[in-house]
């Protein structure tokens, strides 16, 4: 990736093209997700309305005063939705890497839906935990909702196109995602009129966590960053009328690491480079269903090569991340 341009892949093509049509295209993904795994995806699908709902909203609730954004609050540490205000979490700590909070804040909601067959109190009380919706501003749930349903068939979509890379039949992954607990969050990183402290960026290092997350970030912004194969930081840039895809932990634990997941971070740019500016993203975090057993593949193990790793439910895994990132 550092001498050519940043992958875009046309979902609406592959999805309209015929299976020959399909596996050379999945080919092209196998090899992005043997490299770096981070892609953008255009022609995805997802009303621009949609799109332009939640992001307005999103901007006005993080234009609220701090005591109107605490009533949507986490009513506890650890909890997952709701309200997380700034320098209260620290991404690299999921790697066991000590480091100064993440410079942003954010509002995080669960699923929509809960299945019947969901009993286990862990799950209940983490993943289908209810979300604390904002009082304001007024439409804020309707465009939220909206938008995580259009994301959450995104990833679906997505899903079926890297079956497809991974020469395994179109529907295989459906029956671990049919219930999956996906998150999507809002992230607002605020404007810096004082420099960071040593060491602290906009969001950590890290890999994510689940199977793969579906960004959204400003258009024209810097700062994300990627791992690339040869050990530098790259950047990636905000692709116009495209989503940035990558894969997560859990997919590369189903590929035998495979295909990777990659480290990345949000740094903070130079002031020349619009570094002490305000910017948003929309990150949804998609994770397959609760009790998903998630084993590495058959079609990733070459003759006479063992797993890697051993099984993890979905759930679990997620919880346990998710709380070691607590500032």
């Amino acid at each position: 990736m550092t001498d050519r341009a940043f992958p875009v892949f046309d979902l609406g093509t592959f999805e309209t093209a015929d299976s020959a049509t399909k596996r050379i295209l999945g080919d092209r993904v196998d090899a992005i997700c043997r490299e770096t795994g981070f892609l953008a995806i255009s022609n995805h699908g997802v009303p621009q309305t949609v799109i332009d709902a939640v992001w307005r909203k999103a901007h006005q609730f993080f234009d609220l005063s701090p005591d109107d954004k605490q009533k949507a609050r986490a009513p506890y540490k650890g909890y997952p939705y709701g309200y997380l205000g700034p320098e209260l979490e620290a991404l690299a700590k999921s790697r066991d890497v000590d480091s100064p909070p993440d410079l942003k804040e954010s509002f995080n909601g669960g699923p929509l839906r809960q299945p019947t067959s969901i009993t286990d109190p862990e799950a209940l009380a983490f993943c289908y935990a209810p979300t604390i919706w904002p009082e304001q501003p007024n439409g804020f749930i309707e465009a939220w909702k909206a938008y995580y349903a259009a994301l959450e068939d995104l990833a679906a979509r997505v899903m079926r196109l890297f079956a497809v890379a991974l020469r395994l039949p179109e529907d295989y992954f459906e029956s671990f995602i049919d219930a999956p607990i996906s998150a999507l969050r809002a992230l607002n990183y605020p404007e810096q009129p004082v420099p960071p402290k040593p060491g602290q960026l906009r969001a950590g290092a890290h890999t994510d966590y689940g199977s793969l997350t579906i960004l959204l970030p400003q258009e024209g912004s810097k700062g994300l960053e990627i791992i690339t194969p040869d050990g530098g930081w790259t950047a990636v840039p905000p692709v116009p009328g495209a989503f940035v895809i990558n894969i997560g932990d859990l997919m590369a634990r189903w590929t035998n690491d495979r295909w990777v997941s990659t480290l990345h971070r949000v740094v903070n740019p130079s002031p020349e480079d619009g570094g002490t500016a305000r910017r948003q993203s929309l990150a949804f975090f998609h994770q397959p269903n609760w009790d998903a057993q998630i084993s590495v593949l058959d079609a990733c193990l070459v003759e006479g090569e063992t797993a890697k790793y051993g099984p993890v439910l979905s759930g679990p895994y997620l919880m346990s991340k998710f709380k070691s990132t607590a500032a």
